[in-house]
Order: C-alpha cells, then structure tokens, then sequence
C-alpha cells in the first residue's frame, strides 16, 4: 500500500470515528435508534461517501451520480449523519424531525422527503430488487455510473433478495455492487440458528456472482477492495460483484458489540459518556 493510500485509510479511520460519535449523539438527542447496525455498517458506508462514490450534494437528482441503496432501510440513522456531514443538508434537521410525525427523518429513510437518499426502505428485502432495477436501466440509457446496494444479513433471510441476486447474476450487471452487513445478529438473536445462511459466499457464487469476503470493519481491507474494483461500464456484461463484510453488530462500542440486544436501543447522559470513550479507545 503506498503512502497516499495509507494517508487515505488514516483519514477515513478518522471520519468513520466521528460518525459513530454522531449516530450516539443523535441516539441520545432522539431517544433511540437502531444503533447495532448503524455502527456495524459504519466502515464501509464512510468509505464510499467520503472517497469512493460520485455524487453531487448540491445536485442530489444528477443523472450521471452512483446510486446508493440502504436496503436495511434501519440502518438509517448512520447515512442521515453521513449525508448531514457530507453538506445535503443542516444535521440539526435530524434532532429536530426525527421519528415526528410532521418530522421527514423516520427510523427508516424516506426519498421522497430527504435529499440524498435513492430509495424508500426499510421492509426488508426489498432493496436489492431496485438497485438491479437501477443498474438495467444505466444499461438502457447508456450511463456509466454504479449501483451500490447494502443490506444485513439477517435480511437475506427474505425471499425476495434471492429472486434480486438471480436476475443481476441472469444480466450480467457489471455496475452492481452489493455489501453484505455480515455481523451474524438480527434482532431475534444468530442468524445461523434462526435461519443459516452460510456458505454464503458459495450461494452468491451460485447465482453467477463475483464474491470478496474481507473484514467490514477493517479500512484497508475496505479501501484496498473498492479501489481494485474495475470502471462501472453499463455496456460491457460481467458478474455483478458481493462484497460480504465480516462485521460486528455494535462496533466501536464495546458494551454493545455482538449484543443483539442493541439492535434498538437509547442512550441517557452516562451512556452516552461511555459510548464516546469506547469509541476513542478503539482507535488506539
């Protein structure tokens, strides 16, 4: 890795420790939030927000833009911090319309209310089906930007994923790519004794997928797979890539690391003072 590359990783360790200190403080501010997978898909969704995807936060309806699809539509609280501080919008309208009913933060992200997001979620399973519509249709018009999808693993316990994954392997779709949040808790518990997944990789692979297994939390595996990834070219037909990020549910907050317990959850005033030095700790 050279020393720009190493610069890099350095710099997005630093934004992805001050996101999760904003997902606590919004968590703190609002009451609850899904905090378990908001720190858990924080590495790989500062990554790209930050280095990786193209988009224009002044032009969020750019036709040229990457898409992003939050498919764990509960995952929200950490891209409303993100897109806040990547200037789509004024963070304090978070704190003050978060979960209101005349608020346009819900738990579960809204497009037709909050610039910035590409896709309405938050019933899972339903995400992947519009990232591949997204895809096909950048084929159809000839654009080359790239889709890029993120969903729990628990959530690819839905059928409907499956039916997504067949048809981007079906077409080819060389500018998807699709993260799996693969921190092994839902809300109920393991995955794998709720409903097993693994091999996961070898399912994916099946469906005539390209598939990279790298530690989620990790930003130079993150950075090292995304900078390898070939130019998003609609017209050229290629295995769709999944990236499934070995992840932990909580990260960066060891009272709430692999407990599925946090999946929702609030933060009082001494809570919040433990998160922020759990945080600190973890970078050292």
């Amino acid at each position: 890795m050279s020393n720009a590359e190493k610069d890099l990783v350095k710099e997005l360790e630093m934004k992805a420790i001050k996101v999760r200190k904003l997902i606590c403080e919004m968590t703190f501010n609002i009451g609850n939030s899904h905090l378990g997978g908001e720190l858990s898909m924080t590495d790989f969704a500062v990554a790209l927000y930050y280095r990786f995807l193209k988009f224009d936060p002044k032009n969020p309806k750019w036709d040229d833009r990457d898409r992003f699809v939050l498919s764990k539509g509960h995952g929200g609280g950490c891209m409303y911090n993100i897109l806040a501080d990547v200037g789509f919008y004024d963070r304090n309208l978070i704190l003050t319309g978060y979960n209101k009913i005349d608020g346009k933060f819900g738990q579960h992200p809204n497009r037709k209310y909050i610039p910035g997001i590409e896709a309405s979620t938050g019933s899972l399973g339903h995400g992947m089906s519009l990232a591949v519509g997204m895809a096909l249709a950048g084929r159809y018009k000839k654009k080359n930007y790239r889709v890029y999808s993120v969903s729990g693993d628990g959530e690819l316990q839905e059928g409907t994923n499956w039916e997504a994954i067949m048809a981007a392997g079906h077409y080819e779709l060389g500018n998807y790519v699709h993260f799996v949040d693969r921190n092994r808790l839902q809300i109920n518990g393991d995955t794998e004794k709720i409903m097993r997944l693994d091999p996961l990789d070898k399912k994916f692979e099946a469906f005539n997928w390209e598939v990279h297994v790298i530690d989620g939390n990790n930003m130079k595996e993150i950075v090292t797979m995304l900078s390898s990834l070939p130019e998003s070219d609609s017209q050229t037909r290629r295995k769709p890539i999944c990236i499934i990020g070995n992840t932990v549910k909580g990260k960066g907050v060891d009272f709430m690391e692999n407990q599925a317990k946090w999946h929702l959850g609030g933060i009082d005033d001494e809570t919040l003072q433990k998160c922020y030095d759990s945080i600190e700790r973890a970078r050292k």
